[in-house]
Order: structure tokens, then sequence, then C-alpha cells
């Protein structure tokens, strides 16, 4: 900003993309210990920190000098003879600014970066108050009669968890998902399913001190304005300007074709509930605490599968060893555990990825048990970006973390089939940080509806049965999953898309709803909101939205849920490529989707990448099939 000299692609783009350095790595440092082992003195922390990143942000995005040297840049581009990732970065950049308010006037800047902030806190509020919400609801059992019905490991894991707590010869279930999910499956006491049901979905509706009502209304709202100041109609124009999807009818238009086969589909699944509830000679219908127990019922009813059965074949460790023998087979890379190194946990693992000509590629953490300071669900992120620096490049520093159960001391971590495909789900993403390749931190961004491509299509492997002889063995005998099990895996693995399929999408419209707002009602009740979203749609009361308003850190903490869906059109249409040839680990199809997907980053329009990879434009049909839907 302050060279004299007249502006030029690395003076000015190349060195704003450099700059930084040390608060980057500063940010990643605390992002990474905030997320994972927050304390309250990290929570007040990043309340005084946010602001002034904000501010930060808003510094560099409307400098008018900094402006026009990017501008003058990017005017006289012909001059400078620039590359192909060098005209992305400059177009990136550039990009940037305008969307940062760069070309707005005065006043309407100041008012920018007021919004900004309150955004910024908002979105931070919302995260803390649903941890803090999660980890204040216990369910505390004394009476070992109420434990019926729940398999033996997760009794033993619930009085470990009591004990943690000072109680002693009790049980304790709490809102975590590998404790609240087995309880809803499986306890055979329905007030008490009732109950921490109840609880989980009510998270940030309490009408307490982390209530997230108003923190969603405040947040919608500001976001509106926000657009509006930007010159857009609504937020979901603004954002979606940059995904892949383009424009909310093309995001409606694909929910929209699956949603009547997926409703229908879960109509079907529900018959089958309220009949197991009949044959136990119950006289009510379903409710939402019930789905699961029932489920679980049926299918066993139908396909004679137990989810106990397998879970005894999906022992951590061999899954561990199944995504790496994967990654082996399709790009021949390897990983060896690092012993010797900081880590985020004890339990923690790291491991060093080396390519298949034997160079160092990257390191891969792995953080795999739920504890108290560590947010919910499963995310993969880095603490350092693959770029270059002085012609050679610098290696990603990626971590991959999970919320599995930690067992019993002495006990193996036994996943379920869902958490073993997490698994394969988070080392998508982190194969994608691994392989990237570009020489500038601006271009190694893709949209977020394309970036849960390389992860969810890592899912398929998961259940292949070639690869499931290779990992899932029993971990008391060694036994490879027999072939009669796996038949039923396959046999009942549609079954149940229903349920999956409509609770996921109600997320995605009830987030596209919030965001299509053309005005913010100064009473909009957030309850009333949601319930005509997904009533309107024909949501049965049974299957709630996957993320409620009030806990839906995917949009409210920022992020795009509609995205995902999108993202499945691609990977069940990617995987595609490798079955129609015969072989899963077809070589040229991974090299190919190594090449033009995982590696360059968004260097390339995201449609043009994949069809680059695949040789032609993704169809819906292989997700209907993939979902059963079709």
């Amino acid at each position: 900003m302050a060279n004299p000299d007249a502006p030029t692609f690395e003076n000015t783009i190349v060195a704003l993309d450099q700059s930084g350095e040390l608060l980057t790595k500063v940010m990643y440092a605390f992002g990474g210990q905030s997320s994972v082992n927050t304390t309250d003195e990290i929570q007040e922390l990043e309340r005084e920190l946010y602001p002034l990143l904000s501010k930060h942000s808003d510094d560099i995005s409307l400098n008018t000098k900094l402006f026009a040297r990017v501008k003058s840049v990017y005017e006289n581009q012909a001059s400078f003879h620039l590359d192909k990732e060098q005209k992305k970065l400059l177009e990136e950049t550039y990009k940037s600014f305008v969307r940062g308010g760069a070309n707005l006037p005065e006043d309407k800047q100041a008012k920018l970066r007021e919004l900004n902030e309150k955004i910024s806190m908002l979105q931070l509020t919302f995260g803390q108050n649903t941890l803090k919400e999660t980890n204040a609801f216990q369910l505390v059992i004394d009476n070992k009669e109420d434990l019926s019905g729940l398999p033996e490991d997760v009794i033993v894991k619930a009085a470990q968890t009591a004990q943690e707590n000072g109680l002693d010869g009790k049980w304790v279930f709490t809102l975590h998902n590998p404790s609240v999910m087995p309880f809803l499956q499986y306890a055979d006491k329905r007030d008490l399913r009732e109950k921490i049901f109840k609880a989980y979905t009510n998270r940030g509706n309490n009408n307490n001190e982390n209530d997230n009502k108003e923190v969603v209304k405040q947040l919608v709202a500001a976001r509106l304005e926000k657009a509006r100041l930007m010159g857009y109609e609504d937020y979901a124009a603004f954002v979606l300007e940059e995904n892949m999807a383009k424009n909310e009818k093309n995001v409606y238009d694909l929910l929209d074709k699956i949603w009547p086969s997926a409703l229908a589909k879960a109509k079907e699944e529900l018959a089958d509930i309220n009949a197991e509830i009949k044959k136990e000679g119950g006289n009510y219908e379903a409710e939402g605490w019930d789905w699961r127990y029932y489920f679980e019922k049926a299918k066993k009813a139908k396909y004679n599968l137990d989810e106990n059965e397998m879970r005894p074949y999906f022992e951590l460790g061999h899954v561990r060893e199944g995504i790496f023998y994967v990654a082996n087979k399709l790009y021949g890379i390897t990983f060896t555990e690092i012993k010797d190194i900081p880590k985020p946990d004890p339990d923690a693992l790291a491991f060093e990825c080396k390519d298949k000509d034997g160079t160092h590629l990257g390191v891969l953490y792995m953080d795999f048990f739920t504890r108290p300071g560590k947010g919910g669900g499963a995310w993969c992120g880095v603490s350092r970006s693959q770029t270059y620096k002085d012609g050679k490049r610098v290696a990603p520093v990626v971590t991959t973390v999970f919320n599995f159960s930690k067992p019993a001391e002495g006990q193996p971590a036994l996943l379920t089939a869902d958490e073993t495909e997490t698994v394969f789900h988070e080392f998508g993403h982190a194969l994608h940080g691994l392989f990237c390749d570009v020489h500038y931190y601006g271009v190694s961004d893709v949209p977020r509806d394309f970036v849960e491509l390389p992860s969810q299509v890592d899912e398929h492997w998961a259940v292949e049965p070639e690869v499931l002889k290779v990992y899932a063995k029993h971990y008391q005998t060694g036994e490879v999953i027999p072939q009669a099990l796996v038949d039923k895996m396959i046999k009942s693995g549609k079954y149940g898309q229903g349920f999956a399929t409509t609770e996921y999408l109600a997320a995605s419209y009830l987030d596209m709803d919030y965001h299509v707002l053309k005005e913010i009602p100064a009473d909009l009740d957030i309850e009333k909101f949601e319930a005509k979203v997904l009533g309107d749609r024909g949501l049965i009361r049974q299957i709630p939205s996957r993320y409620r308003s009030t806990y839906f850190g995917h949009t409210m903490e920022g992020g795009y849920t509609a995205g995902y869906i999108w993202a499945e059109v691609l990977d069940c249409d990617a995987f595609q490529a490798y079955k129609e040839t015969g072989n899963i680990f077809n070589p040229e199809v991974a090299s190919k989707f190594r090449k033009y997907v995982l590696t360059p980053g968004g260097i390339d329009d995201a449609m043009d990448m994949y069809v680059n990879f695949r040789g032609k434009q993704p169809s819906i049909d292989p997700l209907l099939e993939n979902r059963g839907l079709k």
C-alpha cells in the first residue's frame, strides 16, 4: 500500500496474498484450540478477539489506496502476461474487495463495518450457546432396570461418564451424539427416550441465558441488511453467487426434485414403525423419540440385521487402516504414525503422508473422542495451508476431528456403520487438503457446494464388499466380516433413506427459507417460522429437521447447508465413473480425480473441474439410486 512503485501483479497481488503470515499462524493455532479444547477463558478471549479480527478484515477490504492498486492491476492485466493460476488469483483478489464493500460510498462502508462486526459476534454467540446447552444436560439413571435394551458397551460408557461427574454407581447420558443416539436407538424406557429427545431437539430453545432464538432473529436480519447494502435482494443471492448452484432457483429445483420421493419413502418407514409398535401391544402412534428405537426393530424384522452385530467389526483402529488402504490403492500414498509431535489431546494421533514416489505430502492429525470442551460433530481443518515459498512446496498440516465415545479403560472403540462412514468422509476432506498443489493462498478454496465432493465420494468405499473384507475384522478374533452379514448390510443399505433424506432436506429448506426473506418482521417468531416452513411442505411430525433453528450451526455459524445435497449429486455421479469400469480402484479414474478435483484448489471453475474429470456434467440419477428413491 505504501509502495511508491507502480502497482504490478508481484508487488501488489502476490504481496497481499503472502501478507499476514504471523496472524494466520496464530489464528490457526487459536482456532484449533477453541474448537477442540475450549474453556471459559478461551470463550471470553474469542469475544474480545472477534470484533478486532472483523475490523482488521474490513480495514483491508475497505482501504481505498490498496483497492486502487488492486484495481489498477486488474484493469491492466493484459500487460502482465499472467498464467491461468495468476489470473485466477487476480480475479479472486479483486472480487474479494468488491464483495467486501470497496466500491461502496463512505457512509455505506461504515454501515458495512458495523454489520460485519455484529454478524461475527452473533455467529460466535450462537456457537458458544449451543456448546453450553449441549454440555448442560445430563440424563442421570440410578435404577439398573431403566437401562433395559441398551448394549453393554453403551452402559459401560454411561457408568464411566457418571464416575467422571462424581456420580459413582449411576449412569449418565448426555446430548453428545455418541451418547444420545444409542439411547434413542436401544433404550426400552419410552419416557426416558422422550426426555432426552426433547432435550436434544430443544437446545438453544429453553428461554435461558443460552437461548438462541433472538440470536437467530438478529443474525438473519443483519445478513439481509448486509446483502441489501451490497446490492442484492436477499442474503441467499449474495452467498449463492459464489457457489456452484449460482442462484436460489437452482437450489430449490434440486430440493424439490428429491423431496416428494424422500417424503413418500419416509411415510412407508413410518408405517413399518407403527406396525412394530402394534406388534408389541402399543396403542399409540410413533413420535420422534420412537423413530430410531422402532426403526431398529423394523430393520431387524425385514433384514434380520442388528446394528450391534456389525459394531465388533468396526473397531476404530481397523477402520483407520481401512481408509489408509483405500487411499493407497487409489493413489499409492502411505501414512506412517509420528509419535514425537505436539497433539491437541493425548488420545489424538498424527501421521506423515508420503506420495507414491516417497516424497512428503503433509501431516494428518486425527482427534477421535468427545470431551466437554470440544465442539459437536465432525470436521476437517488445517493448521497450515499448502502453498509455495521461495519456489518450494510448503506441505499442509491437516486435522480431522470426530466425537466418538471414548471407550472404558482397556476396551476397544467400536463404531457404528454411520460413524465408520464419518471417518471415510472426513478423510476425504483430508485428502483434498493433502493433495492441494497451488502457489497462492488465494486460489486454494473451492465453492462451498463443491468442497463436499471429495469427502462424500470417499464414503462410497466404506461399504464396498471388497473394502469391508480388508478392514472390517472382528476386534477379538480377527475374523473378517462374514459374507452373510455383508449381504444383509447391502440389502438393508437403502432402508432408512426416507428418514435420512427427509430430515436432511428439511434442514436445507429451513436454511434457504431464512435467507431468501426480503424483509424480517419485527415480531418474527423463530418456532412458528420453522413450523410453517416444514409444515407447508408436509414434513411428518415424527421427523424433525436434522438441525433445528436454535442449534443449526452449519448455517448460523457460517456455511450453507443446501450445498451438501448438490455435492451429493456430484459424488454419486463421480463414484459411478469407477463402477462403470468394473474396478472401484481403477487407476486411470483415480488419477483423473486427483488431477482435476483434488489438486488444483480453486484455479478452475468448479463445474469445469468436474467435467474435466468426468467428461460430462453430472446426472441426478445416481443420487436417487444411491438413496433408494428411484
